[in-house]
């Protein structure tokens, strides 16, 4: 089930590579997350010290916790070391980033899809979008002329 979409990020990427990460959260988080309350927009992922850290994600606090919460900590990604390794070497090429797609339950666990991207140029997300378009005309001509 997923809890948390960011669409833009494919949008606004070429998608290389994508990974499946746990994440470490604390109760309320769990909480507000199944209640799909967050936001992934303008999150990214951070290496540091050979850790992965999930940084922008804004989470609100749920309504009937009683600690002081901070919306907007960095929270720890579990990876194996291969793959913060791999994701490391692939952030440091030029034009990379590591963004999160979405947050969704996998049994009784909270997992993180992470993708390695290359930042796309204004004209090419133009291009794209002109394709929709003619695509979209194209199968209407189609289901109006076709039956």
């Amino acid at each position: 089930m997923i809890l948390l979409q960011n669409k833009r990020v494919f949008y606004d990427y070429e998608i290389l590579d994508t990974f499946e990460a746990g994440i470490v959260l604390e109760g309320w988080e769990v909480k507000s997350l199944r209640g799909s309350n967050g936001n992934l927009r303008g999150a990214w992922v951070k290496i540091d010290r050979g850790e992965a850290w999930l940084e922008g994600c804004k989470i609100p606090p749920w309504r009937y916790a009683s600690t002081d919460q901070d919306r907007s900590r960095p929270r720890k990604l579990l990876l194996h070391q291969r793959e913060i390794e791999k994701l490391a070497a692939k952030l440091h090429e030029k034009g990379r980033t590591v963004a999160p797609t979405k947050i969704y339950t996998k049994g009784p666990q909270i997992k993180c899809e992470i993708i390695v991207g290359k930042g796309k140029k204004r004209h090419e997300k133009k291009q794209i979008l002109k394709e929709r378009a003619l695509d979209r005309e194209a199968r209407q001509a189609l289901k109006r002329f076709g039956s």
